[in-house]
């Protein structure tokens, strides 16, 4: 259910309880409290935000759905410290470098940009 409503999230932008329950709970005969602790759930992993609109909470993803779906296959490897101690990691880097020039860059952009992030 968690799933879902991340889903849901990134294609309407952002939602309530009772918005995501009518596109997805509904139909599926889930109850709107489900729905509810669905997203409460993702709100305490840290995957959606939300704010408080009159009484009710508006949720939003806190994750692309690319970054979402990255942390998945990481963490089904056994994280990135398994990664790296398999040879995995530079086997990744391998075949980008292999395959595409460009992306190789842009991975080296990207982390020069993190450890900027980190040292500031």
């Amino acid at each position: 259910m968690e799933r879902a409503a991340l889903d849901y999230l990134w294609r309407a932008g952002d939602a309530d309880v009772a918005e995501t329950h009518a596109a997805l709970g509904a139909r599926r005969g889930i109850t709107l409290n489900t729905i509810g602790s669905a997203l409460e759930r993702l709100h305490r992993k840290g995957l959606a935000s939300r704010w408080k609109v009159s009484h009710a909470y508006r949720y939003k993803a806190a994750i692309a759905a690319d970054a979402f779906r990255a942390r998945q296959v990481i963490d089904a490897a056994g994280g990135v410290r398994a990664l790296a101690g398999r040879g995995l990691l530079a086997a990744f880097v391998d075949l980008v470098a292999d395959t595409d020039e460009a992306a190789l860059d842009q991975l080296e952009q990207l982390i020069a940009e993190k450890r900027g992030e980190t040292e500031a």
